[in-house]
C-alpha cells in the first residue's frame, strides 16, 4: 500500500523568502502560460518592487499576498488584494506545486470566510485557463470577463458570508 503524502500548508509574508527563489519561480516559461500580464523579466531587483508593492498593500489594508510553503519549502505566492470594494484572490505557483492549488485556495478560502472584512472573494483567470471545475466546486460563480491593465480575465465571485 503507498504512503499518502501529508503536505502542510503555511502561508507567511514575502519578505520571509529569499529573492532569488521568486525571480527562479517567475523566470520559468510554465508560469508565464497563465500570466498575460508578465511581460518582463524578473530579476533581484524585480522581486524587490514586486515585494515592496505587495507589502504596500499589507500596511495600507491589512492583508495582502504571501509567500506560500508546503512542508516549509517555497512553492509560490498568493493571497488577498483589495481593488475597490473587492477583495481578489490570486495564486502563483512553482509548475512543482501545481497540483497543491485547490489545497492552497481551499486555506485561504477559509482564511477569508473567517475575516468579517471580506463579504466575497474575486477570481480573475485567463481565458488560457480551461480546468475550472475546482473553483467551481467551491461555490465560484463566473459574473463575466473583465479587462485589468489591458489583458481580458474571466471573472469570478465566491460569497463568504452565510
Amino acid at each position: 500500500m503507498e504512503a499518502q503524502l501529508k503536505y502542510e500548508i503555511t502561508f507567511a509574508r514575502l519578505p520571509e523568502i529569499e529573492p532569488v527563489e521568486i525571480v527562479a519561480h517567475m523566470s520559468d516559461p510554465r508560469v508565464a502560460e497563465h500570466m498575460p500580464l508578465l511581460t518582463s523579466e524578473w530579476d533581484v531587483a524585480a522581486v524587490s518592487k514586486f515585494v515592496a508593492t505587495k507589502e504596500v498593500c499589507w500596511d495600507r489594508d491589512g492583508l495582502g499576498h504571501w509567500t506560500i510553503l508546503s512542508n516549509g519549502k517555497y512553492v509560490g505566492w498568493g493571497g488577498f488584494q483589495k481593488e475597490g470594494d473587492e477583495w481578489d484572490f490570486g495564486l502563483v505557483l512553482r509548475p512543482d506545486a501545481f497540483g497543491l492549488g485547490t489545497r492552497i485556495t481551499r486555506k485561504a478560502i477559509e482564511f477569508a470566510v473567517a475575516d468579517e472584512r471580506i463579504p466575497f472573494v474575486t477570481f480573475l483567470l485567463p481565458p488560457s485557463r480551461r480546468n475550472l471545475g475546482a473553483l467551481e466546486r467551491f461555490g465560484a460563480r463566473r459574473v463575466g470577463k473583465t479587462e485589468y491593465d489591458g489583458a481580458t480575465f474571466l471573472k469570478y465571485k465566491l460569497e463568504t458570508e452565510c
